[in-house]
């Protein structure tokens, strides 16, 4: 069920998901992360403890290579399995069992790895990591790279069985991720995750700029500062003629 991409920024050590699926709500299976530990991608048949226990392997200083014999060697049911993961000095790692739907299989490259099953073929993955490679060439942030990517796929044929659901998530060095969003249940769940970034960028990302992190617990506590920088995006999206992206009602002051 799904394909995904699993991406470490080299330059700033962030990580990220993103992942599509014709499957109810596939953002609360398969994608794993913690930062400054790794992430992890866990699809096919699906077994969270993939996910869990691998990013606990990889806080305890297994390599992806130890961690991918660890958990498959524990597993009657790792024949139908698929999962893939990066560490935080970006050595990563791919497993797709033998008996996965077809069209099955993953790429690893430096720093990110795609991977999928019941695929239209195995364009949906070279598409995937082509346009990842190109836009990470290009500059792009992080998040735009991710949503890029997943299109490319998509065009490329998608998942056989149509779309449904997808999700993306973004970990900075933090516990908790700097943006987690997902279409659970949608027509076009990979334009609705556009959507919801463009969303997040209106207001959640200058406030998720603000938020206490282990280095500094207070954050930003002066809640002046991130009014007046959101004001005054918005009094500049409007001088453009651009409508926000977000179905939220009217905002009422306080």
């Amino acid at each position: 069920m799904t394909w995904s991409i699993v991406a470490r920024d080299p330059e700033t050590g962030h990580f990220g998901i993103a992942v599509a699926s014709r499957f109810f709500a596939v953002g609360a299976a398969v994608p794993h992360i913690k930062g400054r530990v790794g992430a992890v991608a866990t699809q096919a048949f699906v077994s969270p403890l993939y996910g869990t226990d691998g990013l606990k392997l990889l806080e305890e200083g297994k390599s992806p290579e130890e961690i991918i014999e660890t958990l498959t060697a524990r597993d009657d049911g790792r024949r139908q399995r698929q999962f893939h993961l990066i560490d935080t000095s970006g050595r990563n790692v791919a497993y797709t069992g033998e008996i996965c739907v077809d069209w099955a299989g993953h790429l690893v490259d430096d720093n990110v790895s795609v991977a999928g099953n019941m695929l239209a073929g195995p364009q949906v993955i070279t598409e995937t990591l082509r346009v990842y490679r190109e836009r990470t060439a290009a500059g792009a942030p992080l998040a735009e790279r991710l949503l890029d990517a997943m299109d490319a796929g998509e065009a490329a044929g998608g998942d056989k069985r149509g779309k449904q659901s997808a999700a993306m998530v973004l970990y900075r060095d933090q516990d908790y991720p700097w943006l987690r969003i997902n279409a659970d249940d949608h027509t076009d769940p990979l334009a609705e995750l556009r959507r919801l970034y463009a969303v997040a960028g209106e207001r959640f990302l200058h406030v998720a700029e603000t938020m206490p992190t282990r280095e500094n617990p207070h954050g930003m506590i002066d809640r002046r500062v991130i009014d007046q920088t959101i004001a005054a995006l918005e009094a500049a999206r409007e001088a453009e003629g651009r409508l926000s992206a977000s179905f939220a009602t009217p905002w009422k002051p306080m």
